[in-house]
């Protein structure tokens, strides 16, 4: 590539990013970066009516925390700015007049009054109204009144719009990294709104002359644009400007049925479709998700490596990543895959660091000081978090570390209790109070010895042990827990059990 890659991620600032969104924004990083390019965050805010407050600082949040953050934008200015349409409006009136100037654009006058008029009468007769070719002469603007009167219009501070001259009868040419070459017919295009008199310019003008002005080679947009390209095709054309090259991506699909994915499918299927909260949804980061999992599941939305390959760190996307390989049809989105990405980067983190996060919750729910430091609730952590998905599924999983259960299973007490359950239980009791050494792997090797010496089986001895220690079934080593909580606290659990149950 000759020239240095620029693109842009365009939101507009109307409330929160959707994960769609967040695709959007994160392959335009990766091209940008495997590339060598820059990576720049325009708001798209010429629509101050559905403009939400807070919504373009929850934008920046969000692709910081996603780690995806941008080279240029508010903030980060790197001599295009600025960054935000609302501030750059004073320019876009130039270029509208511009077209208007070599016979490109036309002023229109009409009234919504007198268009819907026009469409319900088209609607009457079975037709769809389209302001072009075939009835621009016949409606109220530059091209059918004469010349003084449009002045005259324009002075009396008419309401007016600036409309695109589409040419007639022309086939126009397109081309789509990800769909290749199509082709238009100029006759079924409308004259599209550049312009309005209440000074802000259309979406469709102020992100061509943006896109111009701040040097964008590549466009990476959603396929909702797509029936937009051949209008921005013809504005290039029609200034004169080189076309950036353009990729469409494919919508992101409901886990189940049709259409595309929605806050809906979230709210009732029960997963996240924002990156961070907004109002009473949660996000992906308040729910406890790895910015690294996510990143990873949306990368894998719509385009593939080539390989069997799944995982991938951000500098592997970055290598590996091509528009090439993005496919045309929607991906459908898989809420079981986003948790089983989530669950590969929880176990690759830290200990330490996972234990940090789950702190509080401890402390929250003991009252006893020798389990609630940094230092324990990491060795708790290490033995329990391969069967966690989100830090939040550390309590459930290691509650017995820090409290003595409660109550017990009722299916396996039943199945567990013997008649001679208590008698083993209170010569378990006789033999592991001696115990000073009460590691792991001593009392381990002392209890069994107990267990070869009486001839019991360890049917008869580890299962109820388990139930009495932990009130259920579940958990790591036995004796990685009694050597855990200790050896006051092992026999008082069992020495209770054996009052609840006996």
């Amino acid at each position: 590539m000759s020239k240095k890659v620029r693109v842009r991620f365009a939101p507009s600032p109307t409330g929160p990013l959707h994960i769609g969104g967040v695709r959007t924004a994160l392959f335009n990083y990766l091209f940008a970066k495997k590339h060598g390019g820059d990576f720049i965050l325009r708001i798209e805010d010429t629509d101050q009516n559905r403009y939400v407050e807070g919504a373009e600082q929850y934008i920046i949040d969000s692709l910081n925390w996603c780690g995806i953050p941008f080279d240029e934008g508010i903030g980060k200015d790197g001599g295009y700015g600025p960054y935000r349409q609302s501030e750059r409006k004073s320019l876009y009136k130039k270029y509208a007049n511009e077209l208007i100037k070599n016979g490109k654009a036309y002023y229109a006058f009409d009234t919504a009054e007198s268009l819907d008029g026009h469409r319900k009468n088209h609607e009457e007769n079975g037709k769809t109204f389209i302001y072009n070719w075939h009835n621009r002469l016949k409606l109220d603007n530059s091209l059918s009144l004469m010349p003084e009167v449009v002045q005259q219009r324009l002075d009396n501070g008419d309401d007016f719009v600036i409309r695109f001259l589409t040419p007639p009868d022309e086939k126009l040419e397109l081309t789509d990294i990800i769909r290749g070459s199509m082709q238009i017919d100029t006759n079924v295009l409308d004259d599209k709104v550049l312009f309005k008199s209440d000074g802000m310019p259309t979406y469709h003008l102020a992100n061509i002359v943006d896109d111009h002005l701040m040097e964008i080679t590549h466009v990476i947009r959603g396929e909702e644009w797509l029936p937009s390209l051949a209008l921005h095709k013809q504005l290039y054309d029609a200034f004169g400007w080189d076309v950036p090259e353009f990729a469409h991506l494919p919508l992101i699909m409901k886990p189940v049925g049709k259409g595309k994915l929605s806050k809906r499918d979230g709210e009732k299927l029960g997963f996240p479709v924002f990156p961070l909260s907004w109002n009473e949804s949660v996000g992906y980061k308040e729910e406890g998700y790895f910015p690294e999992a996510v990143i990873n599941f949306l990368a894998l939305l719509g385009w593939n490596p080539g390989t069997e390959q799944e995982l991938f760190s951000l500098d592997e996307l970055v290598a590996a990543f091509s528009l090439e390989r993005v496919n045309k049809s929607g991906a459908r989105f898989d809420p079981e895959k986003t948790k089983w990405y989530n669950q590969y980067y929880l176990q690759q983190a830290e200990d330490v660091d996972l234990a940090k996060s789950f702190l509080p919750t401890a402390k929250e729910q003991t009252t006893n000081e020798l389990y609630s430091n940094l230092e324990y609730v990491t060795q708790v952590v290490t033995l329990i978090k391969e069967r966690a998905v989100f830090v939040s599924d550390f309590w459930e999983l290691s509650d017995y570390f820090f409290v003595a259960p409660k109550e017990y299973n009722e299916k396996a007490a039943k199945k567990q209790w013997k008649d001679d359950t208590a008698d083993i239980m209170n010569d378990l009791i006789a033999t592991i109070k001696p115990i000073e050494d009460f590691s792991s792997e001593n009392t381990e090797t002392l209890v069994k010895a107990w267990i070869a010496e009486k001839e019991l089986s360890f049917g008869k001895v580890m299962p109820p042990l388990r139930l009495f220690l932990v009130g259920d079934m579940k958990g790591p080593h036995i004796f990685d827990i009694m050597s855990m909580i200790g050896k006051e606290e092992s026999i008082a659990r069992i020495e209770t059990a054996l009052n609840k149950l006996g």
